[in-house]
């Protein structure tokens, strides 16, 4: 008992300011407040401002009362959709003191997340990115986080990034843009694995052998070269939704980092003043499976939806 006392006596306890309490922030907001972080906290839904403030956090209405509520170098972890970081960043700007930190954990664009590092460098405030993998069960019991931007900012606030993962979970990828940047191919390449499961199950279920699709997922899960997180999650979507998977979209939706991941690749920096194209076959065919699936559905998008809903709580209902 005395050990585990002082163990949580040396533990780094901070104060840390928050925009947006969706699916993935408010999860991860209660995670840290369960680590013994102080956690202030801001969104436009009331509903969610009420559940934060229930699980102990320090709600205020806008960004603006950060800066009573947070004293010293204010680190602010924004978890919002990445075509309002900018304005985000606007209001951020207006409020925040020389050497304070932004912590981007969307899906940004890494490019953008390089320009907003410079622009936000011109005025003395700090930009990291952080990709951040394992859906809203992630980010409320444990994540994987792969983490960008100055070193030192790192190593100061590396506690909550160690709080916020899963065990050995997270790591420091580089100068900022590159933890957005592995993130973006972590789910191009997550396009691919996907694609290659849907098309792998639509074989089996229109065979002639008439294949108990649970018995397969559970045995392909159970020592199987392919064994993987992704597998199990159609293991569940099959226990829940029933094999058919009736009510899931056959249509598959994609959310931009499986096309940026395209796109970077036909384009690869591979250092300041070089390019290179790197041919990417299989994340190329399963995005454009996708762009096809509007109007054309079928068992392998079916299977795909299914996944996206099980990993990333995404609507994927008929």
């Amino acid at each position: 008992m005395l050990r585990l006392l002082l163990k949580s006596w040396d533990k780094k306890i901070m104060k840390i300011g928050y925009v947006g309490l969706g699916k993935m922030g408010l999860g991860m907001v209660r995670l840290l407040l369960e680590k013994g972080h102080e956690v202030v906290a801001t969104d436009p839904d009331e509903n969610a401002c009420k559940e934060a403030a229930a699980a102990g956090a320090e709600i205020v209405p806008t960004i603006e009362g950060f800066k009573d509520r947070l004293a010293g170098e204010k680190f602010i972890w924004i978890m919002v959709p990445h075509q309002i970081v900018d304005n985000v960043l606007a209001d951020l700007g207006a409020i925040l003191n020389p050497g304070d930190v932004i912590m981007d954990g969307g899906n940004s664009n890494y490019k953008e997340t390089m320009r907003r590092g410079a622009e936000l460098k011109e005025k003395d405030l700090v930009f990291m990115d952080v990709g951040v993998s394992g859906g809203p069960s992630g980010a409320r019991n444990g994540a994987c986080m792969m983490i960008g931007g100055a070193r030192d900012k790192f190593d100061k606030y590396e506690t909550l990034f160690r709080d916020l993962s899963v065990k050995d979970g997270y790591a420091y990828m580089g100068e900022t843009g590159a933890g957005h940047f592995v993130k973006m191919i972590h789910n191009g390449i997550e396009y691919g694995m996907m694609q290659a499961i849907g098309e792998g199950f639509e074989i089996l279920k229109e065979s002639a052998f008439n294949l108990d699709l649970n018995e397969v997922t559970r045995i392909y899960n159970n020592g199987s070269v392919i064994e993987s997180r992704l597998v199990g999650w159609l293991q569940n979507a099959y226990r829940e939704e029933g094999v058919d998977l009736s009510a899931i979209s056959g249509e598959v939706s994609h959310s931009g980092e499986g096309q940026w991941t395209v796109e970077e690749a036909k384009n690869c920096r591979v250092s300041d003043t070089e390019y290179k194209k790197i041919p990417v076959p299989v994340i190329e065919a399963s995005l454009q499976f996708r762009i096809d699936s509007t109007g054309y559905p079928s068992y392998t998008g079916q299977v795909v939806s299914a996944l996206r809903n099980q990993f990333g709580g995404h609507s994927v209902k008929k």
